[in-house]
Parts: C-alpha cells; sequence; structure tokens
C-alpha cells in the first residue's frame, strides 16, 4: 500500500479514537498516539511533524490563558458567586434560569470565545444547578456546548476558527458585523428555540428559592476583574489584527499570578487543576492535518472548490458550508478547518463562500459531542463536575438542534 493510504489509516483510526473514546481513555492519548505512530513509521518527518505542531502555538497560548483564568476563577468560588446570584435573579423558576443561563452563554462566545464558554461557563453553570438543588441538571450544562458554537462567529474573537479560516484577510470589525450579524441572531435564535423545546419536560420543576449568597472574597472579585480585563484585550487584539494566543496567555498568567499572591498561595494549587491533557490532543490533531496535507488533500479539496464555483455561486456556498459542517464532526472542526482553510485560500473562492464555509466549521459542530474543542473541553469540563453525556444522546439533539439552525444562517448570507 501507498504512503498515502498507510497516513489516512492512521489518521482516521486517531480521530476514531478522540470521538469514541474506547475503553474511556482520554481523548489526547488517542490523538498522540497516531501522531508519533506517523512519524516512528517516517510517514512525516520529524521537521514536518515540528511545523505542524508549531502551527498550533496561537492556539496552545489561547487555551493555555484561559485555563489559568477558569481555574483561578473556580478556586476562589468566583463561580460559586455567580451561582447563587443567577438562581436568585431565576426566582424558583427553572425556564427563567434556563433563559439566564444561555444569555451569559451568548456573552462568553462573544467576547471571550466558545473555548472560554466551555472552559469558564460549564463550571459555574454546575454550581449553580448545584445551588438550586436541580435533580436534572443536564439541561443547563447542555446550553455550554450549543452556545458555544452557535455564537461563535458574532465577532471575529468568537471562535479561533475564524482567524484560521481568513488568516492575515480577516476582516475589520465592520465589515464582519454586517456580514455575520444576521446569521448570528439566527443561529443563537433557533439554537435556544430547538433546545428549549427538547428540554422543556424537564424545566417544570419549581428551583430552590432561598439560597445564601455567599461573600465574594477579594481575591474572587480580582479574578473576576481579570475575566473582564482579557475581554477588553481580545477584542483590541482583534481590533489591531493581533493574534490572540499571546495576549490571553499574558492576561492570564498575570491575573492567576496577581490573585494567588493576594491569596499567599503557592502557583501549584491552580496547576494541578488544569487539565494539561487539552493542549497535546491539540497539537496531536495539528500533526494529523499536516500529515494529510502530504497526501494531496488540499488539492482535490481546492479544484472541487473551484468546480462547483464555476457551476453557480449560490451552489458552491451551500455545498461547502454543509458539506464542512459534516466533515468537521468527523474530524473535528480543528483539523477540518485547517483544510478548509488551506483549500479556501488555495482556490480563490468568491466572499460568500467564504463566508459560508466558516458557518459550517463553527456552527456544523453542534452535530456531534466531539465535532469541535469547544465541546471536547465541555465534555472534560462535565466528567470533573461528575456529569456524563453519551455520544447518541447528543447526537440525537444535534440532529434537531443544528441543522436548521445551519440552514437559516447560510441563507441568512444573501440578505
Amino acid at each position: 500500500m501507498s504512503e498515502s493510504v498507510f497516513i489516512w489509516l492512521i489518521s482516521v483510526l486517531s480521530i476514531a479514537g478522540v470521538i469514541l473514546r474506547p475503553f474511556k481513555i482520554t481523548e489526547a492519548v488517542w490523538a498522540v498516539a497516531g501522531a508519533l505512530l506517523l512519524v516512528l513509521l517516517q510517514l512525516i518527518s520529524p521537521a514536518d511533524a515540528w511545523a505542524g505542531i508549531r502551527k498550533g502555538t496561537d492556539v496552545y497560548l489561547f487555551l493555555f490563558g484561559m485555563m489559568l483564568l477558569a481555574e483561578v476563577a473556580r478556586e476562589e468560588r468566583l463561580f460559586d458567586w455567580l451561582a447563587a446570584k443567577a438562581v436568585l435573579l431565576a426566582r424558583g423558576s427553572a425556564k427563567r434560569l434556563f433563559a439566564l443561563t444561555y444569555l451569559v452563554g451568548i456573552v462568553v462566545t462573544a467576547f471571550l470565545s466558545n473555548d472560554a464558554t466551555a472552559v469558564v461557563l460549564t463550571p459555574a453553570v454546575a454550581a449553580a444547578v448545584r445551588a438550586a438543588k436541580v435533580t436534572k441538571p443536564l439541561p443547563y450544562l447542555l446550553i455550554c456546548a450549543f452556545i458555544a458554537n452557535a455564537a461563535s462567529f458574532v465577532l471575529p474573537i468568537s471562535n479561533p476558527a475564524n482567524l484560521v479560516i481568513y488568516g492575515a484577510s480577516l476582516p475589520p470589525l465592520l465589515h464582519w458585523l454586517p456580514r455575520y450579524l444576521l446569521a448570528s441572531l439566527l443561529s443563537i435564535g433557533l439554537t435556544y428555540v430547538l433546545l428549549y423545546r427538547t428540554q422543556k419536560g424537564e424545566l417544570e420543576t419549581p428551583l430552590e428559592e432561598k439560597i445564601a449568597l455567599p461573600e465574594l472574597s477579594s481575591t474572587g472579585r480580582s479574578a473576576a476583574w481579570g475575566i473582564v480585563l482579557t475581554a477588553v484585550v481580545l477584542l483590541a487584539s482583534s481590533a489591531w489584527n493581533i493574534p490572540l494566543g499571546l495576549p490571553t496567555a499574558i492576561t492570564g498568567v498575570l491575573t492567576s499570578g496577581f490573585v494567588l499572591f493576594r491569596a499567599r498561595k503557592t502557583p501549584l494549587t491552580i496547576i494541578k487543576g488544569v487539565s494539561w491533557a487539552v493542549l497535546p490532543l491539540v497539537a496531536g490533531l495539528f500533526i494529523l492535518v499536516e500529515a494529510l496535507n502530504k497526501t494531496g488533500l488540499i488539492r482535490v479539496l481546492a479544484q472541487l472548490l473551484q468546480q462547483a464555483t464555476a457551476r453557480g455561486v449560490a451552489g458552491a456556498a451551500w455545498g461547502s458550508g454543509i458539506g464542512i459542517a459534516l466533515l468537521s464532526n468527523l474530524m473535528n472542526n480543528l483539523p477540518s478547518g485547517l483544510l478548509a482553510a488551506d483549500a479556501v485560500q488555495a482556490a480563490h473562492v468568491p466572499e460568500v463562500v467564504r463566508s459560508a464555509v466558516l458557518i459550517g466549521v463553527d456552527l456544523g459542530p453542534n452535530l456531534s459531542v466531539t465535532g469541535s474543542l469547544a465541546t471536547i473541553l465541555w465534555l472534560v469540563a462535565l466528567r470533573r463536575e461528575g456529569q456524563t453525556v453519551s455520544a447518541l444522546a447528543f447526537l440525537k439533539l444535534g440532529v434537531v438542534i443544528m441543522l436548521p439552525a445551519l440552514l437559516a444562517a447560510i441563507a441568512a448570507l444573501w440578505i
């Protein structure tokens, strides 16, 4: 068999391991094992593997900063305070708490990115449902997964995949909003309506109203201001076309250091709580993509895009948007987004086709539990909270929720 066949076989098996988690082995092991096997069998050179890893530098820095922020906020009980606030505002109504959680998810995703929603918001929601003595917390936790992708093209900073798709040609904010605002509103609105309808039966039980609002410590307030500062820094970085990874890492380190100093705690307090396995997972996926590039996949995808565009721009937009949405669930939207970005740039497609591809990469992963890095981070956060969601249960929801939102968002590009 040719090298290309072996590359495809190893890549498919590795990605399947990430998606299915056989024997409950963590996702990172399968991605790293596949990457190492490619190098050991000399299907990709160490230099090319290193080049693949380096392409993810901005993503690693971004995740590093966000995970530090989430852990220091959790350690200083900021999430417990926010959770109690949300429960008190809900005034005993499960439906009101559901809506409040969704609204917060929109804000966090838009201004801090979809990965931040998975990392930062999920523990807060888990704390909220515990405070409200909710017997079935899953409907509220599902919000964190679905809104993380549904709202991820409100702003350029809402999803690191946006920066990957556009590269150096990222539109200024004032050009971005007219192009994606209506599509984002439809995506967010339909996702809410359909998710609410599927979970409505679980939202009939009244919540606990009389709970004590814990005092937010000075270090907890510092953690909160650190998260706000990060949002401001990311917006400014996006406006000035600065990669988001380093600013996020810097604000995460500074916030953590300041809070730990004030709380008189050692860095080990934060370090031991961070889910570090996410970083080798991402690195492994980048190596797999680099190996797939060697098989000529980018060239084939670019040719298909050019041929589809020649037959009709509308058909190319619909086909590429839906196609990349489905592909993202087969191989995760991080590698599929990297492949799509290279193919779009090589094919020189019209802007509406690129926009449809971006929506597919961002929103498509709402179909399955491993469609996006944000959803994988959400699964990791769930396991820390003692909760699990099966791949089949999520898929049943995803079919109902994602497909209508995707079609509406792509249609909005012509309005």
